[in-house]
């Protein structure tokens, strides 16, 4: 080969024999890291509760899909490397060359492209917050009073008799808006397969809201290490017909009165 053919390759980077099998390696790791991390994220998640979570499983989804060439291209990079040529001796290696930090196409294509995938699940992410919080305006929602304590959860549902519980009851297919606080230290409320967590600050009300599109029993967990006994603090939430939701309020005692102990049961 001529010095000027030679010289020619070198200034073209992407025509290098290494550069063509990373090119490969990518088209083919892409769909593969794709398909295997969004099925080892989503499969996990169980089935959904909630169009909240519905749309969490769907974000995850298209957010691992957008990162998988990203993925693919650092591990095309790695493979190529550790596959290619080796060095051998106690002298330094040859510099590349055909280093693709000097070239002004590949850095402006990497900062780009960086930059549109940033935007990419800015807005993706912006959408999905603000539908999944329409709940919070709709004025026909239900409202429950969430209280957090060393370690348990208690419930008391506003514009009822002064129903209170230590087990969540939900009407299915009804917005729900849940106001949360803490009497202690800050504990987390997670409602796994609804899709949503919000922080229980003490002296503090936050909001969250859901709507549950399947009736059920589903688990309720603290999300945030809160003490010796964190890991016991959970219990569960009925999503039933709005009928035995109703018969079930109904049939509880008034408790607006009464108080919590530490153990969560009304004293």
């Amino acid at each position: 080969m001529t010095d000027a053919s030679t010289s020619n390759i070198k200034g073209q980077w992407w025509k290098r024999k290494d550069v063509r099998k990373t090119a490969v390696l990518w088209v083919v790791l892409t769909p593969i890291i794709g398909f295997v991390a969004t099925e080892a994220q989503v499969r996990p998640m169980g089935d959904p509760a909630s169009e909240v979570m519905s749309n969490v499983i769907h974000l995850m989804r298209i957010f691992t899909w957008a990162a998988a060439p990203v993925a693919a291209l650092v591990a095309a990079i790695a493979l190529t490397a550790l596959l290619g040529k080796r060095h051998y001796g106690d002298t330094p290696p040859a510099d590349a060359d055909h280093a693709i930090k000097d070239s002004p196409r590949a850095v402006a294509t990497w900062l780009v492209g960086s930059a549109l995938l940033c935007l990419f699940a800015l807005a993706v992410g912006m959408v999905a917050i603000q539908k999944d919080n329409e709940a919070l305006l709709d004025g026909d929602a239900v409202e429950i009073n969430v209280t957090g304590q060393q370690w348990a959860w208690n419930y008391d549902y506003p514009g009822s008799k002064g129903v209170r519980s230590n087990q969540l009851h939900l009407p299915v297919n009804k917005p729900v808006v849940f106001h949360v606080t803490s009497m202690d230290v800050k504990h987390s409320f997670w409602i796994v397969q609804m899709g949503i967590k919000i922080d229980a600050n003490p002296g503090q009300i936050t909001e969250t809201a859901v709507t549950p599109n399947k009736t059920g029993t589903f688990d309720i967990r603290c999300a945030e290490l809160c003490g010796l006994l964190h890991a016991y603090m959970q219990n569960k939430v009925i999503v039933e017909t709005q009928y035995n939701f109703d018969k079930w309020l109904a049939s509880q005692p008034d408790q607006s009165k009464t108080t919590w102990t530490d153990q969560g049961e009304t004293a």
